[in-house]
């Protein structure tokens, strides 16, 4: 996989300036003290539970993932040449930490783990994405989700 870092100055300048959309919001805001936090997993991994319907490809919808949800019934639709899926067959939390974030809510660093984790599908323009991801902040503030761990993959 190609790093950022290694794509030619015009490539860089292209992927920067052409193809990432300008937003007219501030989305970084202020919260409480991380110990006081409620903190939910939005990833782009493509992953959905064993029986919810596949993502397909340029898909702008999210698939809800319970977190008592066993490993083994977690998939992922994300398939591409230019991704290796080992890491995610050998342990989920490479692109759905729960485990880290259940040791770090016990040990009182945060203040705990949302009952829902949510996913998207990778490799989609952020535009298609848009309305979903509005509609989903919603249902997470709702929730009392007032920090989000973004797992970009």
């Amino acid at each position: 996989m190609v790093h950022f870092h290694d794509y030619p100055p015009e490539g860089q300048s292209r992927l920067l300036d052409q193809e990432l959309p300008a937003f007219d919001t501030q989305p970084w805001v202020e919260g409480p003290p991380l110990a006081q936090r409620r903190i939910a997993i939005v990833t782009t991994a493509g992953l959905h539970k064993k029986g919810d319907r596949p993502f397909g490809p340029m898909n702008g919808e999210y698939r809800i993932i319970p977190g008592d949800t066993p490993s083994a019934d977690i998939m992922m639709s994300h398939v591409s040449a230019n991704y290796d899926r080992t890491g995610f067959q050998q342990d989920v939390n490479v692109v759905l930490p729960l485990e880290l974030l259940r040791n770090l809510a016990a040990d009182g660093t945060i203040g705990s783990v949302a009952e829902f984790h949510y996913s998207f599908m990778g490799a989609t323009p952020p535009d298609r994405m848009e309305a979903a991801a509005r509609d989903l902040a919603a249902v997470m503030k709702g929730d009392g989700v007032d920090t989000v761990l973004l797992v970009p993959v």
